[in-house]
């Protein structure tokens, strides 16, 4: 079956999409009114081009709050398409500086400074490091967006379109408050918290992490890029939704190192198993096993294994999680 078939009968009664709402005044953010907690995959697939399936981020709506998990290529384009804009985003987290989940990272704060006006407070940024030089290497005086920043902030040109947008001179310059985290932070937000845990995936290389939202709504946890782990069993205990890379076929790895920092299906089923989660998301998928027939044998696979449901993730769909469940589930629109 296609792809649209394929993910309609594993979404069991999917909602239909929702409409994107009305538009809000420029430079508005819309933080006021309290969402109830959803996820929406912005990019399900791996490092290699795509049109189907743009690289890792998800976009969690959670109380007044709009958080970003990673932000790897095409990212931003899908949360667009999402319906939402970027000043209404909060907070950014990154499980690691592989590009593929931090390059529309510049996109997304250099384009919710400039529409923000100077009428939003900074983004909240949290990853492992060095997040923070990083972000002074990009943004800072001397980084590669300074002569940009420069003359956004100076240039009479764009001092008028920035007046227009309802901000007031002097105008300042993009200011991420980056916090570093590692395995074992807690941050806590408005009525949720996120608990950072280690993933098995390219040390000492790069600090990998994974992280568990906890609400009164729901649980989920996303476990970046990773390999079987206790660690990860350990975070995702009794999660209502657990977010996992399903990068190929279990048994073609080509080596044990690679298995290890990636997983397999196999694996999937039984970290979600131990981890006793009520569903399990796939997603970071190779477009090689992203085909009729491969598909519905992975799902079969692994239900042998986890009596959960088993969701394959695609680009723009959005799970809505209400006591403590996965209540609606719709599928993206993108094709």
């Amino acid at each position: 079956m296609n792809r649209r078939e394929f993910i309609a009968t594993v979404a069991v009664s999917p909602a239909a999409a929702t409409a994107i709402g009305e538009q809000r005044p420029t430079g508005t953010p819309a933080t006021s009114q309290r969402r109830p907690l959803t996820i929406t995959l912005l990019g399900t697939g791996t490092p290699a081009p795509s049109l189907a399936r743009q690289s890792s981020g998800y976009l969690i709506e959670v109380g007044t709050d709009l958080i970003v998990w990673d932000h790897g290529p095409g990212a931003h384009h899908r949360l667009i398409e999402s319906g939402h804009r970027t000043i209404d985003v909060t907070h950014a987290f990154f499980t690691h500086l592989h590009y593929d989940h931090c390059m529309d990272y510049g996109r997304l704060v250099l384009q919710r400074w400039d529409q923000g006006a100077d009428r939003i407070p900074d983004l909240q940024v949290y990853g492992p490091p060095p997040m923070a030089r990083m972000t002074e290497q990009l943004f800072g005086v001397d980084g590669i967006y300074g002569p940009d920043i420069r003359a956004r902030v100076e240039h009479r040109s764009s001092l008028d379109v920035f007046e227009a947008r309802g901000g007031k001179s002097p105008r300042k310059r993009p200011a991420p408050r980056v916090t570093e985290i590692h395995a074992g932070s807690v941050i806590d937000g408005n009525g949720w918290k996120v608990t950072v845990g280690h993933a098995q995936h390219v040390q000492p290389y790069l600090e990998c992490l994974a992280f568990r939202l906890d609400t009164k709504e729901g649980s989920i946890c996303y476990t970046g890029d990773s390999g079987p782990s206790d660690s990860i069993v350990e975070l995702a205990k009794g999660c209502d939704i657990l977010i996992h890379m399903n990068h190929y076929f279990s048994g073609t790895e080509p080596t044990p190192a690679y298995r290890a920092a990636c997983g397999n299906h196999r694996d999937n089923a039984i970290i979600a198993k131990r981890a006793g989660v009520k569903a399990l998301v796939l997603t970071h998928l190779l477009a090689q096993i992203d085909q009729p027939g491969i598909r519905e044998q992975i799902v079969h696979e692994i239900q042998q294994v986890f009596e959960g449901k088993v969701i394959w993730g695609e680009d723009l769909m959005r799970l809505g999680l209400s006591g403590a469940r996965v209540s609606t589930i719709e599928p993206g629109q993108h094709e």
